[in-house]
């Protein structure tokens, strides 16, 4: 392995990425809530130095119907380390992009071009499904034994039973299986990250399919039955050690975020909801002991905004109150800052997690939210609709980029009017605190009538890589 033949964008140490240049290129998960438009993945011209700035620069359509969520790179940092990687030629070329209600995966080749990808491979439902046993694909990583998908349902002929993660080959993307060998009580499925060089994988819990592809179930929310659990895995063997219930009033457990330090073993995971006063909350995993159990504790705690009923969509009139729904949270590669977005209030908060286990909040902003419809700089007569959900930072942490739509069924019941299509970019000041920059804000027909989800930087991102190496 040489300079010359290992991709530049694998970064050998969180410092060093943060230190690479900056990425010029955002690639943005579009969908038609109708079904009827192709889905598509939009290219953002990112560099403040160029005539495009702002702009789409680059569209492929995509299947219809496919409802593109999250998705990410073939390869990363972490392939300097995994073993069977052969690095000699390996980069970080091919976007994995599932789409959750169809099923299917979307291999798109971003090379030799990278503004007008192209679709190399589609990875058909059926193979999922036969092969791994699941459907509903949602996140995916790239690990040491494969890519890691993790799906929220099971197979197409019993969608509602147990998710999990199903293993893609490196180089031909085919499904090799289920990862897991002994999947132990766990039975919902979200988000799976690790600790790579301590051998533990973490997962979080949503819900089943019929539980979540209509919109948020109310008997569920109040019954508990949303995923409230964390759980321990061994990543090389694929067997369970350990499931902390955070408890049942504590619903959907979503998105997690490990340090990027690898030899730490500590993250964040965010709450959507507490069915006890509809607060939000993020909660932060650790053991004081390498060989002890793992403890989790809430610390973060984003209560619920009064409101008047009649400002609010039909499920939260009776409540009088506009829930903070706490969807994406996100962590600078430096492990300095912690973003969490309250997609129902429109608040991006920023925290200072220089101490891990005791964040203190140095920065807020608003854009948009159920109520208050908050405007962006760039267009401030213009009211708006969603909120800050999809979160995405920079590698050297001094931009934030934000969109605005959730999943098309809850777009619809808690911004019944539109939830429109956004993307916004912060700018970050060195010491907490951040700021909308008034030239960025692709818009409603920038992006053809369809909504915008995740954003994936072109070089790699906050929440894209895992490093094996301090320095």
């Amino acid at each position: 392995m040489t300079s010359s033949t290992t991709d530049p964008t694998f970064y050998r140490s969180p410092a060093a990425a943060a230190a690479a240049p900056p990425e010029r290129l955002a690639y943005v998960a579009a969908f038609d809530r109708s079904g009827e438009l192709p889905d598509a993945m939009a290219v953002v011209d990112v560099d403040a130095r160029s005539e495009q700035y702002g702009r789409v620069v680059g569209w492929t359509d995509l299947p219809a119907g496919a409802e593109l969520h999250h998705f990410g790179w073939n390869a990363c940092s972490s392939a300097l380390q995994h073993e069977g990687h052969d690095v000699d030629g390996l980069s970080r070329r091919y976007l994995l992009v599932p789409g959750l209600r169809s099923s299917d995966v979307h291999v798109l080749d971003t090379h030799p071009d990278p503004r007008a990808p192209h679709l190399a491979r589609t990875i058909a439902a059926a193979e999922l499904s036969s092969k791994a046993g699941y459907s509903r694909p949602h996140t995916l990583h790239c690990g040491p034994d494969g890519i890691f998908l993790t799906c929220v349902g099971g197979p197409l002929d019993d969608p509602d039973g147990p998710g999990g993660i199903a293993l893609l080959d490196h180089t031909t993307f085919d499904v090799v299986g289920p990862w897991e060998t002994d999947r132990g009580p766990q039975r919902l499925h979200y988000d799976a990250w690790w600790h790579l060089n301590r051998n533990v994988l973490v997962s979080s819990e949503w819900g089943t399919p019929s539980m979540i592809e209509d919109g948020l179930v109310p008997e569920h929310l109040l019954g508990g039955d949303y995923g409230h659990h964390l759980h321990f895995w061994d990543l090389a063997k694929g067997v369970h050690q350990q499931s902390v219930d955070l408890g049942s009033e504590h619903q959907m457990v979503l998105e997690i975020r490990p340090s990027h330090d690898p030899e730490a073993t500590w993250g964040y995971v965010g709450v959507v909801i507490s069915t006890a006063d509809l607060s939000a909350s993020v909660w932060r995993w650790h053991r004081a002991d390498p060989d002890g159990p793992w403890e989790v504790d809430k610390v973060i705690t984003i209560p619920a905004e009064p409101a008047d009923p009649s400002l609010l969509p039909p499920a939260l009139k009776p409540f009088g109150a506009v829930p903070p729904l706490v969807t994406d949270i996100d962590l600078s590669v430096d492990d300095h800052f912690l973003y969490v977005s309250c997609w129902g209030t429109g608040e991006l908060k920023q925290y200072d997690v220089s101490d891990p286990a005791h964040p203190r909040e140095v920065g807020s902003l608003r854009l948009g939210g159920i109520v208050a419809r908050r405007p962006h700089p760039g267009k401030p007569d213009e009211p708006l609709s969603g909120g800050p959900q999809m979160v995405e930072v920079s590698r050297d942490g001094r931009r934030v980029y934000v969109t605005n739509s959730l999943y098309g069924a809850w777009d619809d019941q808690f911004y019944p009017d539109g939830v429109g299509a956004w993307m916004a970019k912060l700018d970050v000041w060195p010491d907490g605190g951040f700021t909308p920059d008034p030239r960025f804000f692709p818009h409603g027909e920038e992006f053809r009538g369809r909504r915008v989800h995740q954003v994936r930087l072109q070089g790699g991102d906050a929440s894209s890589d895992s490093y094996c190496y301090r320095t």
